[in-house]
C-alpha cells in the first residue's frame, strides 16, 4: 500500500483555521487546545500570571494539566491531558541544545504528574506554527492524526485507519505524506508512539527529526512515565506539524548579537575540547559506559554490582566503531554537540522487521547500561536490536531495561519460573528470551503483558500472589514513586540516592547527577553540603525544561579554565551563557539567582500537584534498599573489603568474627539512618516541612502563595 492510498483513506473529522502571528521575544502567547472527545479545536490566550510564574515548557504543561483535571482524575480518563511545550529559548539556532520540549501528563505508572523531555523538531515547529503549547484532551473513537499546518494556518483531525503504528515506519510515511518533495521533508515533524504502547503502561513518545545527510527520518524519545500509553489510549496515531522553513530569527529575539556571540564561543569549545573531554561528537552519551564501569557505577544484574569483566564488549570504543562518523548528528538545527549518534544499515535478526536494514538511533549510555549490563547481557548486537525495537514499539528503554532486570532477578530467585513466564527462561544474560519478551508485549500477549505493567505493579502482583517474600521484593524492585530507576548504581553515593528518590516524578537522572561530586571528589561531605547540592542542581536543571534547552551542552564540554573557577561543578561560564540567552531572547532583566527562583516556583508547584493527587509526602520518597546498599550475601561478599572497612572505620563496628548476615544488618541500619538524615536536611533546605510539604512561608518568599496552592498545603503545615 502506498502513501497516496493511506492519505486517501483519511476521513476528516474537523478542520479549523487559526490566526497566525509571529513570535515576539520567544513567545506567541497562544495555546492550541484540542479535545478529541468532541473534536473541539480552539486558540487560548496565555494568561499574564501563567507567563510570569510558569515561564514555558514544563511550567506551562503543569499549569494547564492542573486547571484541566481533578484530584482523582485517572490516567485513562478523557479529561487527562498530554501537554507539549518548549519555552522561550526553544527553537533558536544560534546556540547548541535549543530544540527541547517537555511533555506533561498524569502517568499510568505513578498515578501522579509526569514530565518527560525530548529533542527533535516538533517542539520548535509547534512554536513556529504559532503556539507556545499544545493542550490535548479527550479521547477519539478511532485512530486519528492531528495535522497542524503552519503554512496555511489550519488544524485538522482525521481518522487514519491504514497507517502502521510503529514509529520508524509511521514517521517516514507521514513525513513523505505531508511534504511536497524531498527538500520539504525537513519542514515536517511527527509525534508518534508504537504497538507496545497500546498494550502496556510504559509507552513513550517519539519526536521525529529529518536527517538531510542520510535522507532519513530519525527519532528522539520522551521516554519516562508512560505518556505514550496515554497517547495511544486517546487513540492518537500521530501529531504532525509543518512549517515553511527555519530561518535565522523566528523567535524575534531582543538581542540576537549577544546570543550569537555566546553561540560562537561555545562552538569553539566543542571544536577544541570535545575530543579530550566527553567525545560527544563521536560517541554521544555512550562514552559513559567504560567510565561508569571503571568507577563501579555501571548497573549489572539489577543493580547488584557496579562493574563486570565483560563490560569491554560494550565499551565506548565499540560504539564509536559502530556509529556512522563525520555526519552532523544534532537533533535540532544549529546544535554543534552532534550527540544523536546512529548505527546505519543495521540488519535486524528478530521480530516483524527481521532481515530489514534500519538506522538505530543510539544507543545512548542509558540503553547500553539498561538493556545490556543491567540484564547481564554484554552483546552489542542485542543492545542495538533491543534499542531499535523499544523505539519503534514505543517503549521507554530505561523502564524496559530496569523492568527486565527485575524479572531476571525474580526468575533466578525462584519467584518466577518457566511455568509463570510461559516458557521463557528469564535468567541474567538470556538475550533471546529478553528479546522475545519485548515482541510478546508488542503483540499484546504472554508474559510480555505482565512485563508491560512496570516494576511497581509487577512487584505488588507477585506479593499478592504469594510468589516471593515481600521484604525481598521491595528491596530489589528498583522503582520509586512507581518510576523505574535510570542506569546508575547509587549505593556508595548518599547524595545520588537523594538525587533519585527525592525527585518529584521519580528516579530520573535529569534532576541531579551528583555521584562524582559526592563519591569520587568528596566535594559535598556534610549533610548540609549534600542538601545544598540537592537544592541547587535540581532547580538549575528544572530551568532547562522551562525554557527549551538540552542539559548536555551545560557540562558535557567545559571551558578549558573551568577547574580554576569558583564552584567549577556549576560550570559558571556556561551558566552565564544561559543568563545571556534568556536576556537576549526575552529582553527581561534576569540573573543566575532569578534562574533558580523561576525553577523553584515550578518545582514547588509540581510538589503540591503531587500532594493534591495523594502523593508528595515523605513516605513517597522512600527508596528501595538496593539503591542504598547490598541486599544479598552475594552483593556484600563481592565488595567485602569495602564494606568491612566501612564497618570498622565509619560505623566503628569490628567486622571480625561476624557473619555476613550480621554485618549486612549493621550496615543496613546505618545507611537507612543516613538516608533519613539526608531527607531531613534536604527538606529543610528546600523550605519544606519534615513531611516534605512546601511551607506557606516559603511559597510566600517565592511569590507562589497562590490561593489554590495554599488551600492544598495549609493542613500539612508544622505547628
Amino acid at each position: 500500500m502506498d502513501v497516496k492510498e493511506m492519505r486517501n483513506a483519511h476521513k476528516k473529522l474537523v478542520e479549523r483555521p487559526y490566526e497566525w502571528k509571529p513570535l515576539h521575544r520567544g513567545y506567541t502567547d497562544k495555546i492550541l487546545y484540542i479535545n478529541l472527545s468532541n473534536n473541539e479545536i480552539k486558540e487560548k490566550e496565555v494568561p499574564a500570571l501563567m507567563k510570569e510564574k510558569f515561564i514555558g515548557g514544563r511550567g506551562y504543561g503543569l499549569k494547564l494539566l492542573w486547571d484541566a483535571t481533578k484530584p482523582d482524575t485517572q490516567w485513562d480518563d478523557p479529561e487527562n491531558e498530554i501537554n507539549i511545550s518548549s519555552g522561550p529559548i526553544g527553537g533558536i539556532t544560534q546556540y547548541s541544545g535549543t530544540g527541547k520540549s517537555i511533555c506533561v501528563s498524569i502517568s499510568p505508572q505513578t498515578g501522579s504528574v509526569m514530565d518527560s523531555n525530548v529533542g527533535g523538531f516538533f517542539g520548535p515547529y509547534l512554536k513556529f506554527t504559532g503556539f507556545d503549547a499544545l493542550e490535548l484532551q479527550g479521547k477519539a473513537e478511532k485512530d486519528v492524526i492531528i495535522y497542524i499546518d503552519g503554512i496555511n494556518h489550519n488544524v485538522e483531525i482525521s481518522e487514519a485507519p491504514l497507517e502502521p503504528k510503529d514509529s520508524h515506519e509511521l514517521a517516514e510515511i507521514l513525513t513523505e505524506m505531508y511534504a511536497e518533495n524531498e527538500k520539504d521533508k525537513k519542514n515536517v515533524a511527527v509525534v508518534s508512539s508504537g504497538a507496545a504502547a497500546g498494550h502496556s503502561l510504559i509507552g513513550m513518545l517519539n519526536f521525529s527529526f529529518y536527517d538531510s545527510k542520510r535522507k532519513l527520518v530519525r527519532l528522539k524519545q520522551a521516554g519516562r512515565g508512560g505518556i505514550g500509553t496515554v497517547f495511544r489510549n486517546k487513540k492518537v496515531k500521530a501529531i504532525v506539524a509543518k512549517i515553511p522553513g527555519v530561518k535565522g530569527n523566528l523567535n524575534n529575539v531582543a538581542d540576537l548579537g549577544a546570543i550569537m556571540e555566546r553561540g560562537k564561543r561555545f562552538n569553539k569549545e566543542m571544536r577544541e575540547l570535545d575530543d579530550s573531554q566527553a567525545e560527544m561528537r563521536t560517541k554521544g552519551t555512550a562514552h559513559l559506559v567504560n567510565i561508569m564501569n571503571d568507577y563501579d557505577l555501571l548497573p549489572v544484574d539489577n543493580y547488584k554490582f557496579g562493574s563486570h569483566p565483560e563490560a569491554d564488549a560494550i565499551h565506548s570504543e565499540v560504539w564509536k566503531e559502530r556509529f556512522t562518523q563525520g555526519i552532523p548528528d544534532g537533533c535540532w538545527i544549529g546544535c554543534n554537540m552532534s550527540c544523536a549518534k546512529g548505527v546505519d544499515n543495521y540488519e535486524l535478526r528478530t521480530g516483524p522487521y527481521k532481515d530489514q536494514k534500519v538506522i538505530v538511533d543510539g544507543p545512548e549510555y542509558e540503553n547500553a547500561g539498561g538493556l545490556g549490563s543491567n540484564c547481564g547481557i554484554f552483546n552489542p548486537d542485542y543492545i542495538l536490536e533491543a534499542n531499535f525495537y523499544c523505539d519503534t514499539y514505543g517503549i521507554c528503554t530505561i523502564t524496559w531495561g530496569t523492568t527486565v532486570a527485575f524479572i531476571m532477578e525474580c526468575y533466578e530467585n525462584g519467584i518466577l519460573n518457566e511455568e509463570l513466564t510461559g516458557g521463557l527462561k528469564m535468567n541474567f544474560g538470556n538475550a533471546d528470551s529478553a528479546m522475545e519478551l519485548m515482541h510478546q508485549l508488542a503483540r499484546g500477549e504472554g508474559f510480555g503483558l505482565i512485563a508491560g505493567m512496570g516494576v511497581r505493579k509487577m512487584k505488588n502482583m507477585f506479593i499478592e500472589k504469594g510468589w516471593g517474600d515481600a521484604e525481598f521484593l521491595f528491596d530489589i524492585a528498583m522503582e520509586n514513586k512507581g518510576l523505574e530507576y535510570s542506569e546508575y548504581v547509587s549505593k556508595e553515593s548518599l547524595a545520588q540516592q537523594g538525587g533519585f528518590a527525592l525527585t518529584n516524578k521519580g528516579p530520573q537522572h535529569d534532576e541531579a547527577w551528583l555521584i562524582f561530586m559526592d563519591m569520587v571528589n568528596n566535594q559535598i561531605p556534610t549533610f548540609e553540603d549534600k542538601a545544598e547540592a540537592l537544592h541547587y542542581f535540581p532547580m538549575f536543571r528544572t530551568w532547562f525544561g522551562l525554557v527549551g534547552l538540552c542539559k548536555l551542552p551545560w557540562n558535557d564540554v567545559e571551558p578549558a579554565n573551568n577547574a580554576e573557577q569558583d564552584e567549577p561543578e556549576k560550570v559558571p561560564e556556561h551558566v552565564d551563557n544561559y543568563v545571556t540567552l534568556f536576556k537576549g531572547v526575552t529582553g527581561q532583566d534576569f540573573d543566575k539567582h532569578e534562574m533558580i527562583r523561576q525553577s523553584e516556583r515550578v518545582y514547588n508547584f509540581q510538589r503540591i500537584f503531587n500532594l493534591r493527587r495523594g502523593f508528595g509526602t515523605r513516605e513517597h520518597d522512600r527508596q528501595p534498599f538496593r539503591a542504598a546498599g547490598p541486599v544479598t550475601i552475594e552483593e556484600y561478599e563481592s565488595r567485602a573489603d569495602r564494606y568491612d572497612k566501612q564497618l570498622k572505620d565509619t560505623i566503628k563496628e569490628d567486622p571480625e568474627g561476624k557473619s555476613t548476615e550480621e554485618k549486612m544488618k549493621i550496615l543496613r541500619k546505618y545507611r537507612e539512618e543516613q538516608y533519613e538524615k539526608l531527607v531531613d536536611a534536604v527538606y529543610m533546605r528546600r523550605g519544606w516541612t519534615k513531611n516534605g510539604v512546601p511551607k506557606i512561608s516559603h511559597l510566600k518568599k517565592l511569590g507562589m502563595d497562590l490561593p489554590e496552592l495554599i488551600e492544598i498545603v495549609k493542613d500539612h503545615q508544622e505547628d
